[in-house]
């Protein structure tokens, strides 16, 4: 029993809730547009689960490998989750957790591509693509993107953006402007929620051998590029509804703007400061999922409504 938790805490389970969040944001539009099928939406929330599940549990291994873990400040929210300096588990299971994970998100998405039956008959290559750039997201993370500057855009890309196309994509069959325009506001705030946690890991991560917008800039630097980034992810979902591409019940996205003023301080001058930036990450993690679930909410009203 104790090994068995000690499996699910390296799932790293409280930030799986993302994986939820974006399938249901994805299926929203779909729903708004007219179109719901329920065996794909489980399967969508169950292959992406296990994407995500695979990318916490090789982080963990890499980071171990690498040395990373072993030289970072734990908190709530960056730091990895400690299993593995530990020694809690071995690093050879974790990274066969980690590969198999991946395998059976990949099978899932195997039978989108070639087995799935759709309302709009359309290019399931095109969806092919999305999973492949969701791959090399999870694998090559740790071992080359984060080595490379591309650390925070893979990340809005592999559990931001791409993620609600897909869950889009299953329940239509196609993609469209719409659902694009309405993705992007995800793929900034998985790129903050990575962007945020890498203040305090910055050192760690510098000697390891990555290189990120926080080692680039300093955290002044980029904690003025986090305010001003999340400044226009707000500005965007008021100009798509001003466009007529998302429902004008999409503004309840609005109301997550409190906690992104906590974020954005703690960004801004609190990075110096373990305790008071601590708060800042948990706001972080809350403005991405609550403002999802609103926007996921926004389109629900808005297709009730009409």
């Amino acid at each position: 029993m104790a090994e068995a938790k000690t499996w699910f805490e390296e799932t790293r389970p409280q930030f799986l809730l993302l994986s939820v969040v974006l399938v249901i944001y994805g299926t929203s539009i779909a729903v708004f547009q007219g179109y719901f099928n329920a065996l794909h939406f489980v399967l969508a929330l169950v292959g992406l689960t296990l994407m995500h599940i695979s990318t916490n549990v090789l982080n963990d291994y890499f980071d171990y490998k690498s040395g990373i873990d072993l030289r970072t400040q734990r908190t709530p929210f960056s730091g990895g989750s400690g299993i593995l300096p530990a020694g809690r588990l071995r690093p050879e299971s974790v990274y066969r957790f980690g590969l198999a994970s991946l395998a059976l998100g990949l099978a899932i998405g195997a039978y989108f591509v070639f087995l799935a039956r759709y309302p709009v008959a359309g290019n399931q290559m095109q969806l092919a693509g999305i999973i492949v750039i969701g791959a090399v997201a999870v694998y090559f993370y740790n071992t080359h993107l984060s080595k490379l500057m591309l650390g925070e855009v893979f990340a809005g890309l592999g559990l931001g953006t791409l993620p609600v196309m897909g869950a889009y994509f299953v329940q239509t069959g196609f993609f469209s402007l719409e659902a694009l325009i309405a993705a992007i506001p995800p793929g900034i705030l998985t790129h903050h929620l990575l962007l945020l946690n890498e203040f305090p890991d910055a050192e760690a991560d510098r000697i390891g051998g990555r290189r990120h917008m926080v080692i680039l800039l300093g955290k002044k630097r980029a904690g003025q590029v986090y305010a001003v980034l999340l400044l226009f992810m707000y500005l965007w979902i008021i100009g798509a509804v001003g466009a007529g591409y998302m429902p004008v019940f999409a503004l309840l996205a609005l109301l997550t703007l409190p906690m992104a003023r906590t974020a954005v301080r703690g960004a801004l001058y609190d990075y110096d400061d373990p305790q008071k930036f601590i708060p800042a990450q948990g706001a972080n993690v809350m403005v991405n999922l609550l403002t999802q679930i609103l926007l996921a909410a926004g389109f629900l009203i808005g297709f009730l409504a009409a």
